[in-house]
Parts: C-alpha cells; sequence; structure tokens
C-alpha cells in the first residue's frame, strides 16, 4: 500500500497563507490599528508566534481596535502557537499522518521500532485560540483567510480523524456556493467567481486541503479526500484536478485500478495534457502488463 501511496502522483495545490485584511472587514481604517500590526508583525518576526511581548501587543490591539478582525486573527495566531507542543511517538507503521519516521530502532526481536514526530496541542488554549478564529470570521464573513486558517489548524489538531475540519469545509462550500453573488475576498483581494465555475483560488484551496486529508493516509482523511473532490467536482465540473483526486482515491484507498482509470480518463476529456492523470494511468497500465505476465 506504501509504496503505492508513493508513486501516486496528485496535483498537490500548495498556497502561501499570510494573513491579512478582510475587504468587508469591520475593521478601523486609522493609523492606530496599522501601527498595532507594525508592531506585531515586528515582534512576530524577532521573537516568533508566541515569543515574549506577542501577547502584549496582541492584547493592546484588541483593545484600542475591538472591531478590527486582524486583531482577533493575531490572537488566534498567537494562541495557536503556544498550544502546540512537538513529541516523538511510536508507531507499528510506515508513515503517521504522511511523514516517514524520524527514527526508527530494533526491539530486542530485532523487528523495527519506527517513531514519528507529533504535534499536540493543549485543549484550552486550542478552544481559545478558535474563539479569535470565530470572531474573526464574525466580524469579515467574506474574508476567507480566517476560514482557511481555522480549518488548517483543526485538521492539525483531530489528526487522522479531522471530522470538524471536513465539516467546517462542507460547510464553506455550501455558503460560498449558495452566495456567488457577495464580495468574497482572499487576503483582501476580491475574488471573481462566475455562474458556471467558483473562482480558481477557491478551487485552488479546496485542492489543497483535499491533499491535506489525502496525505494523512487514515480512512478518514480518504474518505473526505473523496467527498471534498466529488462535492467540488459539482459546482467545478471543468476542473479536471477532482477528478484527478477521486481517481486517486481509488486507485490507492480502495484499490480499484478500474473505476480509478474512468475518472483519469475524464480529466484527460478536460485537459489533455493532465500530468497527474496521464501518469497515473501509465501506472495503471503497467501494472496490469506485470500483472498479465505474471500470470502466464
Amino acid at each position: 500500500m506504501m509504496n503505492r501511496f508513493l508513486k501516486i502522483l496528485l496535483p498537490c495545490l500548495l498556497a502561501a497563507v499570510p494573513s491579512v485584511l478582510g475587504a468587508q472587514s469591520a475593521r478601523p481604517d486609522g493609523s492606530l490599528s496599522e501601527e498595532f500590526r507594525s508592531d506585531y508583525e515586528r515582534q512576530v518576526r524577532n521573537v516568533g508566534a508566541a515569543g515574549v511581548g506577542v501577547e502584549t501587543i496582541v492584547n493592546r490591539w484588541l483593545e484600542a481596535c475591538p472591531d478590527d478582525p486582524e486583531a482577533y486573527e493575531a490572537r488566534f495566531n498567537f494562541l495557536l502557537a503556544k498550544s502546540g507542543s512537538t513529541q516523538i511517538v511510536q508507531k507499528d507503521r510506515l508513515r503517521y499522518l504522511g511523514q516517514k519516521p524520524v527514527l526508527t530502532l530494533k526491539d530486542s526481536l530485532g523487528r523495527n521500532v519506527n517513531y514519528f514526530e507529533e504535534v499536540s496541542y493543549d485543549d484550552s488554549l486550542f478552544a481559545d485560540a478558535l474563539k479569535a478564529a470565530r470572531k474573526a470570521i464574525e466580524l469579515s464573513p467574506c474574508e476567507l483567510r480566517y476560514r482557511y486558517d481555522m480549518i488548517s489548524a483543526l485538521i492539525s489538531y483531530e489528526k487522522e480523524s479531522p471530522d470538524m475540519g471536513a465539516a467546517e469545509i462542507f460547510s464553506l462550500i455550501d455558503e460560498f456556493e449558495a452566495g456567488q453573488g457577495l464580495r468574497w475576498t482572499l487576503d483582501s483581494e476580491v475574488l471573481e467567481s462566475s455562474p458556471d465555475a467558483p473562482d480558481y483560488r477557491f478551487s485552488q484551496a479546496m485542492g489543497e486541503f483535499c491533499y491535506l486529508f489525502f496525505h494523512l493516509g487514515s480512512d478518514q482523511g480518504y474518505s473526505y479526500f473523496h467527498d471534498i473532490s466529488e462535492r467540488m467536482n459539482e459546482i467545478d465540473p471543468k476542473n479536471p484536478v477532482f477528478l484527478d483526486n477521486m481517481g486517486s482515491y481509488w486507485q490507492v484507498a480502495e484499490r480499484n485500478d478500474r473505476k480509478a482509470a474512468r475518472y483519469y480518463k475524464k480529466a484527460l476529456r478536460l485537459d489533455p495534457e493532465d500530468y497527474a492523470a496521464r501518469t497515473n494511468l501509465e501506472l495503471i497500465q503497467s501494472s496490469r502488463s506485470k500483472q498479465g505476465r505474471g500470470s502466464r
């Protein structure tokens, strides 16, 4: 299974996620807010997201500008960084959360014992971080960055069973589809959707989340990878990425090459140059050829 996992090519749509303003924010536009922002960003560059002095700046920012969603986003980032800690865990597998082991030792019987790096979160601090994120969303509901950052945090927090993160994604897709007339923004830039398809930046972000679920390598991760891709294919049917994803689900999670090939062929009809679809079809055909030679 793991060799197949390593060979499958996905359209890995990884986007940078800087946190900036939402265009529909209730944030004050005066120099005071910009001054706090500048102080905050400078302090984070110097000492890190949860370093000395960051919390003081964030608290003063919130006190002076209680309707600024960026202040709550800053609080979210601070609390999220403060709540997380890295530890080494032992797992009886070759990969964990999509990662290779950081250390492999031998037990008394000579068997490999794998150790992986894992980020765990303090529940209380993480809950406070989510409250801050939800407040930013409340103040600027059409700025997608706040939604994306909260979803990413939930997926990291839940690890192999990302139920809350997936629920937020489905809710966001439904809301985005129903609110095509709204002035959605991403990092303050207005998205340009049409009746036929969402703005490519929204599809790109959903593709990134799909990749995160696939990368988990868990049953639930694969299931959400498929279901979100299927949902996105409904609202963005001309985008081959989500057809590629469904093909990869059947190829990796279900080991059904025949059904996987159907989706790859559909993707190629949309884009004959689709590298992921072409390469994965070649893998399937190569595997069938080897099986045919082996059965002789």
